[in-house]
């Protein structure tokens, strides 16, 4: 009976999820960026975010825990052209993932996480990737740099973070799963469209929905990353 009250609640989420339009995702996604990398000392290290080849942000993730746990949410990820030039067009994904013990209530959480390589990118553009199984994952270090950063953050393909009532800090993202959002991406672009062909060919022009986006990470992190060619 539980799995059933899942599956039913995630449906719920998802339908109201996927009823928000991709001006309104890009517009909360610039928002958040921004507030979390206007305090420094709180924010994601400077250093770290010139060597991410993507971002992706969920803002404000739906959360709920009846017993069982589980969370759903709409992102965008966007990567710079060729992993190391200017910021790139936008793909849409959805982020899905449970979690058990006893828990009671709900929350709505932002969550932000970092690519820190090539290889990493070209897991995420996968139709469907289990993050901290086919990609590593860990809780990302806080703060204006990544000197005191542990060596499994070091190595990790991706870096992930989370916000929920005004505190930031690094989360394990490990068992949730992400998803290509191809309806999503097909109202943004007016055509069908691989992840992939967004994120890594370089085929696809930025559209105007998010030129915003763009501005912020390039403010924050205006050179960097890795060459895609590398894998």
């Amino acid at each position: 009976m539980k799995g059933f009250a899942v599956f039913f609640l995630l449906l719920a989420l998802g339908s109201t999820a996927f009823a928000a339009n991709n001006s309104t995702q890009l517009q909360k996604a610039t928002n958040v960026l921004n507030e979390i990398m206007g305090t420094p000392d709180k924010g994601i290290p400077s250093d770290l975010l010139e060597k991410a080849v993507c971002v992706g942000i969920v803002p404000s993730e739906l959360k709920f825990a009846l017993a069982v746990g589980g969370s759903y949410g709409r992102g965008v990820l966007v990567c710079r052209k060729g992993g190391n030039g200017s910021w790139g067009a936008p793909s849409m994904f959805t982020l899905g993932g449970g979690s058990f013990g006893p828990q009671i209530g709900g929350e709505a959480t932002d969550v932000v996480f970092i690519v820190m390589n090539p290889e990493g990118a070209r897991k995420l553009v996968q139709d469907s990737v289990k993050l901290g199984g086919e990609a590593s994952v860990a809780a990302g270090p806080v703060g204006r740099s990544a000197e005191g950063a542990t060596d499994a953050q070091l190595h990790a393909e991706i870096l992930s973070y989370s916000r929920s009532r005004g505190l930031f800090a690094g989360v394990s993202l490990a068992g949730a799963v992400m998803k290509q959002d191809h309806d999503a991406n097909q109202r943004l672009y007016g055509r069908k469209l691989s992840a992939k062909e967004i994120l890594i060919d370089g085929t696809v022009s930025r559209p105007e929905l998010g030129r915003e986006l763009d501005s912020a990470l390039t403010k924050y992190a205006p050179k960097g990353g890795q060459s895609f060619s590398r894998v």
